[in-house]
């Protein structure tokens, strides 16, 4: 149904959960992917499920949340390749608290991960889209970044700037062919959500009109859709995964 042969993929925060889901998906609709993380040793079991599909890939382990690092992952990509048709920006993080009890470190972690690096990626993967006049940037916020959540203030702001600069993006690169647009997934079952307390996550069942929790295919199908040229109208949008929690 996705059409994406022999198009090139940097898919971040592909060490599991989501990220690894988008790029073994990306992989199965014909795409080169090159997933990246800072644990090796996940890169590389991400990376062969990728291969598995019978596509090149590339294994990248980056700290992307620094210019160095975001910058080696696009040089890398462009040395292998020679373009990039597709950047996926998936890394995130979480460092709960109340924001009375919040430490400026656990602040300014999550804004480096997860808001930092999509400006840093997005900006080393900008000039080479333009020469190619092509691209899709997607950029994976939250619906937290929709509604917020208490405790979480932190993660809030940095998936509420992903979707603002995703829209300042799209209006930036539309003359280019470039299309930016967000992802908003509700409660995936990761590892990242399974450390929830399970009474909050039976709270949170009940707010899902589907009753049920989503799982990182359903978010890795929204990505295939964005990246490929179904989707070729589309730019500056928010698609809100999460089985009818947030109805706008």
């Amino acid at each position: 149904m996705f059409e994406l042969t022999d198009k090139k993929a940097v898919v971040t925060g592909a060490s599991g959960g989501i990220g690894e889901a988008v790029a073994v998906a990306l992989a199965e609709a014909g795409a080169d992917v090159m997933v990246c993380g800072q644990n090796e040793a996940r890169i590389a079991a991400t990376a062969e499920k990728v291969a598995a599909t019978g596509r090149a890939v590339i294994p990248h382990a980056a700290n992307i949340s620094t210019e160095a690092g975001a910058k080696g992952v696009i040089d890398a990509a462009m040395a292998a390749w020679g373009r990039i048709d597709i950047l996926v920006n998936n890394a995130g993080i979480t460092r709960d608290g109340l924001v009375i009890r919040m430490s400026e470190s656990d602040w300014d972690e999550v804004m480096a991960v997860n808001l930092k690096s999509v400006f840093l990626l997005t900006r080393a993967a900008t000039r080479p889209m333009m020469k190619q006049r092509s691209g899709s940037i997607i950029n994976m916020s939250s619906i937290i970044g929709l509604i917020g959540n208490p405790g979480q203030g932190n993660y809030a702001a940095s998936k509420a700037g992903i979707i603002a600069f995703s829209k300042s993006m799209a209006r930036e690169l539309a003359s280019r062919n470039i299309r930016v647009n967000a992802i908003a997934p509700g409660f995936i079952q990761t590892s990242m959500t399974d450390k929830i307390p399970e009474d909050l996550q039976k709270k949170m069942l009940e707010t899902i009109p589907l009753g049920r929790y989503g799982k990182p295919e359903d978010v890795a199908n929204a990505a295939l859709f964005l990246a490929s040229e179904r989707s070729s109208y589309m730019t500056g949008q928010v698609l809100t995964v999460c089985g009818g929690m947030v109805m706008s």
